[in-house]
């Protein structure tokens, strides 16, 4: 549902409005979308809501000879045809300390959670899942906060699901099972119990949606991997270079 489509290059771009008109996207049923660059290198699709369920995405680049600038040329064309499934959004509110589950448009679901404490609050917005593990060992030194620092951590965590890039994710921790539901204790991450992170692990996948609000924490940035949907649609398509 949130998923965008992401050119990423090996050299800069300079003439991006000349790449971005060789770039497209059909979307059916057809939904309007538009581009950003993230930088120099990376350029992104996403249409103006969620893709809908059932979506067929066929994605085309035909670059093959057009002038990127300073003496750099397309290579290659390629297409490559995506199926967006069914509808999963979860909705977690840093005020009722709940994390409510729509599937299809209907909830299914609600659990209690805890997410980042005062000093570190988890970021508002809309995330996108964009990896999943069973096991995965969470160090804050990834992004450059390391002992001695008191912010600095490392643990082992299961059925972890990545939701931004600068360590957030969803995930068990039976240590806050007892302020899941009444406080936020966490280094940014939305906690839940064993059974729920379960849960939440064989339902969610990647390129589907999370949803912050009242966390205390900034809004995610849109470069944060994808952090594409903290954008009004009319912000989003001021960046493009059309």
């Amino acid at each position: 549902m949130g998923q965008p489509i992401v050119f990423s290059f090996g050299t800069a771009v300079k003439n991006k409005a000349a790449v971005e008109k060789a770039l497209t996207v059909e979307s059916s049923p057809k939904q309007e979308g538009s581009w950003y660059w993230m930088d120099d290198k990376n350029v992104h699709y996403r249409p103006k809501e969620y893709w809908k369920p059932g979506t067929t995405l066929t994605v085309t680049a035909k670059i093959y000879g057009v002038d990127f600038g300073n003496g750099v040329y397309g290579a290659d064309d390629r297409t490559e045809t995506y199926k967006v499934h069914d509808s999963w959004i979860a909705k977690a509110d840093g005020n009722s300390e709940q994390m409510q589950i729509f599937h299809n448009g209907s909830m299914v679901k609600s659990m209690p959670i805890s997410m980042g404490k005062d000093a570190t609050p988890t970021h508002l917005g809309p995330h996108v899942i964009s990896d999943k593990q069973a096991n995965y060992t969470m160090d804050s030194c990834t992004y450059g906060v390391c002992p001695p620092d008191p912010k600095a951590y490392r643990s082992n965590e299961k059925f972890s699901q990545r939701i931004s890039n600068d360590g957030e994710f969803v995930h068990e921790n039976p240590n806050s099972v007892g302020q899941q539901g009444s406080s936020n204790v966490s280094h940014g991450c939305i906690n839940l119990n064993a059974a729920n992170a379960e849960w939440f692990f064989n339902n969610f996948g990647l390129g589907d949606v999370v949803e912050v609000t009242n966390s205390g924490g900034p809004q995610l940035p849109v470069w944060d991997l994808y952090g594409d949907w903290s954008k009004s649609w009319t912000d989003w398509q001021k960046g493009s270079a059309q």
